[in-house]
């Protein structure tokens, strides 16, 4: 598979392409308004505590709090406490978290200074009870308001909430993510399968890695020399320091720490070996990426290429027409069936259609076709157009349970292309698929689109006679209170027209019904559904007067 990134940077946006084999796989935009935030850690302040729906909201300055759900406080978030505390404070164990820690064998034993220890006490835990572990999990939070806090973006924000935050912080490098207060535990990326490589990697961190810290190798450091990975580590742990010092100097709510922005994080985490090269339009940006590539992967430099073209760059890669084609809730098949994708508040909904008519004798056959190569077209635009959340597929009805299976393991096979984490579950008896996936921000489509200001995002409209009807209540309630003659109308043209229409026109019937007088007075500004009504004894707008 030929693997591609293409870049178009304008002075207000920067797109990146990854490209499969040709074909748009995954969309990045960042304008000013669209800076990437995930891995940003703040030094926040607790500005609420809501045990009722198991979270905290934080202050960390933005227009909304960030949210703290109760299952994000990590097991050593206890520890990041330390850090408010005196260094020269006596080191003393607790007896309670000795009791704590009995109970999870992988969990280093814990010692802290006696005034870290009450500033535990008088911070926040999460404990899950034994005999409630069955049912529900029951978090013991003893969170204050006005307590200062260190959490890490994990989440933009989507439609009016906020940013999702975690107590759990870790810098993310090229070759590996540092932990603080890891307790020592250094992971390895599952995609990495060579054991002997997978060895050596930790042996190379350990030598280096600071005690209660800890680490995760990525896949992209497979091969990679010692200097390199060490290299790697000291910058993390110098970040970590820097970190450290803002949080004894600073007041909440405060940035500590930014992370790259999002051309920086697709070079450092996706611009591997099996990328064939890296395409830019901009010649500060790409003076940028080969200084970064240079630094961490100099064998990759050679592939960064600057497009000197007249022609826009991602019409000659094709780009452009798959953007245009991620924004339609119709995707056309090959086959010629198609897919209906139809965001809702609280899920996406895909439908499947053959499109043709199919032989009785061939429907099973021609189903189990058009779903596998639907399944194929859905996860592409899962990952291109970055739906999150609960995704609902309505599937072409199968009767053999291996076909539906086939079905099944192709989404699987599919999916296991995306970066982000998502999770299948086998087809029902009425044919639905469905899938979760990881939501980090909100989907493409709200990079190049917003809500209809006329039907509010809904896609229908009332109906004119609807309007009419609408009009007339109107005018009914005015004729009962006011002996007003004369009027003047305004409404949208599309309803003037609708209004007009034949000899005896509905604006006509009105006038004689209420026996009033109508100048009709179309105005672009208004949507279908609105209108207004001016009287001529008042010279003023009057129509809420009499709105239902």
């Amino acid at each position: 598979m030929k693997k591609e990134i293409i870049m178009n940077a304008t002075a207000n946006e920067t797109r990146i392409a990854i490209t499969e084999d040709g074909r748009l796989a995954e969309l990045y935009v960042e304008t000013p308004e669209t800076e990437r935030m995930v891995g940003d850690i703040y030094l926040g302040k607790v500005a609420r505590v809501l045990p009722g729906i198991k979270a905290a909201f934080i202050d960390i300055g933005h227009k909304q709090d960030a949210f703290l759900h109760f299952s994000d406080i990590g097991k050593n978030v206890d520890q990041y406490a330390t850090l408010f505390e005196n260094e020269d404070a006596d080191v003393e164990s607790d007896d309670d978290d000795e009791e704590e820690s009995a109970g999870d064998t992988s969990r280093q034993p814990s010692t802290a200074t006696a005034e870290s220890t009450r500033t535990m006490r008088r911070g926040f835990r999460r404990n899950q009870r034994p005999q409630e572990r069955s049912t529900e999990t029951s978090y013991d939070v003893n969170l204050k308001k006005g307590q200062d806090i260190i959490i890490q973006i994990i989440k933009e924000p989507v439609a009016n909430k906020g940013v999702r935050v975690s107590s759990e912080v870790s810098l993310p490098g090229r070759y590996l993510v540092l932990i603080p207060f890891g307790g020592g535990k250094v992971g390895v990326s599952r995609k990495l399968t060579n054991y002997k490589e997978k060895r050596r990697l930790r042996r190379i961190v350990r030598s280096i890695l600071p005690s209660n810290y800890g680490a995760i190798i990525r896949t992209v450091a497979d091969g990679r020399d010692e200097s390199s990975i060490k290299n790697d580590l000291r910058d993390l742990l110098d970040t970590w320091q820097e970190i450290e010092q803002s949080v004894k100097s600073e007041a909440a709510p405060m940035l500590l720490y930014k992370d790259v922005s999002t051309t920086s994080s697709v070079i450092r985490d996706l611009f591997q070996s099996d990328v064939a090269r890296v395409v830019v339009d901009s010649k500060k940006l790409y003076r940028e990426i080969r200084t970064y590539v240079k630094w961490f992967a100099p064998r990759l430099v050679d592939k960064v290429e600057l497009y000197r073209g007249r022609e826009p760059v991602f019409d000659v890669f094709g780009v452009e027409k798959e953007i245009a084609k991620s924004l339609q809730r119709k995707v056309w098949l090959k086959s010629g069936g198609y897919i209906i994708i139809e965001p809702t508040e609280a899920m996406v909904v895909i439908d499947v259609n053959s499109g043709r008519y199919a032989a009785n004798q061939a429907q099973e056959l021609n189903s189990l076709r058009t779903n596998l190569e639907a399944a194929r077209e859905i996860a592409r635009q899962i990952r291109l157009r970055d739906i999150g959340g609960i995704i609902v597929i309505d599937c072409i009805d199968l009767d053999d349970e291996k076909n539906q299976k086939k079905v099944f393991d192709e989404f699987k096979k599919e999916l296991r292309k995306d970066s982000a984490k998502s999770t299948v579950y086998p087809m029902t008896e009425l044919a639905l698929v469905q899938i979760t996936r990881q939501r980090i921000r909100q989907s493409i489509l709200h990079s190049f689109a917003e809500p209809c200001p006329t039907c509010g995002g809904g896609g229908l409209v009332a109906s004119k006679a609807s309007i009419v009807n609408r009009i007339e209540r109107w005018l009914r309630r005015m004729a009962s209170d006011s002996k007003e003659f004369k009027w003047t109308f305004y409404v949208s043209p599309i309803l003037a027209d609708f209004l007009t229409e034949g000899f005896f026109s509905k604006l006509l019937k009105l006038q004689i019904k209420y026996r009033v007088r109508l100048t009709l007075q179309p105005d672009s500004n208004l949507a279908i559904d609105e209108f207004r009504f001016i009287s001529h004894k008042q010279k003023k707008d009057v129509t809420e007067k009499y709105v239902e």
